[in-house]
């Protein structure tokens, strides 16, 4: 059937597959995670080569540096202002629906949450050490190593000098879009093995978690679909129109990369293509160059909402009444703690520990709440931060002038 040869129905197929596996079958089904493993690495392994000739081309034959500037900085002051509004949004949902308040937290007594205590307090979130990170230890350690800021970092330095020497770096830039071209040549050929991938990840969550768990916490995990649904139609729908882009139908246009997102539980997976995909949308090379890494550590705004709620969930559930000045501490504090949340395995929880650090009031062990239902909210995360990194770089583009019409003018036709 012509369907079934489409990525999105295969991948929602296997999606289908893998709960039904994962349920039926449970221990057979948490054994099948090596499929969901070996294929975000085949992603990854492909992501800091893909960042870094995106970025050195898109700056190198910009060539004007206060363009590069500009774009940068207008990318990441819209990332703040965007995470925080995600931020108090799912503050205000969680005061409203007061989801923790009568849970039993026994349950948490005595749970080995200490993988993500020593991480936090062996991670500095101070804004310094967040800077410093950013910074590699040597020009190719960050590519080695897949760490996107510092290969962000290491992709604009090579562009800037190649756009300083001018004519003498055309050489070095035609090259890299050469090499470029392979590189997306290898993602689609990866991308083959997407509905493999999905299918792996949702029977090992099915068969490791299991449907019954989503029961106890149902709430929270309604809340937070709920509100990030809100935050999509309702925030980032407003900028859209403003700009001049439908939102629907910008989801529709990108629909692959939601599901498999869905299906792996990681933005990241659909990094490469979703790039791709941005160009043809009409963005140009160099904004989504720029703007779409960038997103992937500063505007997560997904996981702002998540950690908010999260945080005053685990508050309600021991009944710690928070004041106003707190609330308002607790916003500050993730603003800076969510910017690191991406390059950190296991960064939910680890950050949310570093941030209830601060509050000794709430008991950092109230996390172990979460660890059976976290799995099935993180794919809602994982969406939240991919729409919004798209949008952003949309935005941006138009906002610069770095968006062609014309190009978007023959993508609609093409759908018509």
């Amino acid at each position: 059937m012509k369907l079934f040869k489409n990525l999105t129905a295969q991948v929602i197929l296997a999606i289908i597959l893998g709960i039904i596996v994962g349920a039926i079958w449970p221990q057979f089904g948490t054994s099948l995670k090596i499929l969901a493993d070996l294929f975000i690495k085949l992603i990854k392994m492909l992501i800091a080569p893909i960042i870094f000739l995106t970025v050195a081309i898109g700056i190198g034959a910009m060539g004007d540096m206060k363009k590069v500037g500009k774009i940068g900085g207008k990318a990441l002051i819209y990332f703040e202002i965007v995470s925080t509004i995600a931020l108090a949004i799912g503050i205000a949902v969680a005061l409203l629906i007061n989801a923790g308040s009568g849970i039993n937290t026994s349950s948490a007594n005595g749970a080995d949450i200490s993988k993500y205590t020593e991480a936090a307090n062996g991670t500095d979130h101070g804004l310094g050490a967040f800077i410093s990170s950013i910074i590699p230890d040597n020009f190719i350690g960050a590519l080695a190593n897949g760490q996107l800021l510092p290969t962000l970092f290491a992709a604009v330095l090579f562009g800037l000098a190649a756009a300083a020497l001018g004519e003498k770096s055309k050489p070095v830039i035609t090259f890299f879009e050469q090499v470029s071209d392979i590189f997306f040549k290898i993602v689609g050929m990866v991308m083959k093995f997407s509905p493999i991938g999905a299918f792996g990840a949702m029977a090992y969550t099915i068969g490791n978690f299991g449907l019954s768990s989503l029961g106890n916490l149902g709430l929270l995990m309604a809340a937070v679909y709920i509100t990030m649904a809100l935050f999509i139609i309702l925030i980032l729908g407003s900028i859209a129109k403003f700009y001049g882009f439908n939102i629907f139908k910008f989801i529709a246009y990108i629909k692959d990369e939601i599901f498999l997102v869905i299906g792996t539980s990681s933005s990241e997976s659909a990094l490469p293509s979703m790039m791709r995909k941005l160009e043809r949308f009409g963005c140009s090379k160099q904004v989504v160059g720029l703007v779409v890494p960038t997103g992937y550590s500063f505007n997560l705004d997904g996981t702002a909402i998540y950690l908010s709620m999260a945080a005053l969930f685990i508050a309600q559930a021991y009944g710690v009444d928070l004041t106003w000045i707190q609330i308002i501490t607790l916003l500050g504090i993730l603003m800076i703690t969510s910017k690191g949340a991406a390059g950190v395995t296991g960064s939910g929880f680890i950050t949310l520990a570093a941030t209830l650090a601060a509050f000794p009031m709430i008991p950092v062990e109230g996390i172990a709440l979460l660890i059976g239902v976290d799995r099935f909210m993180s794919e809602a995360r994982a969406v939240t931060n991919l729409i919004g990194n798209g949008v952003a770089t949309v935005i941006v583009s138009k906002s610069e002038k770095e968006f062609d019409e014309s190009v978007n003018a023959e993508f609609k036709q093409s759908r018509a």
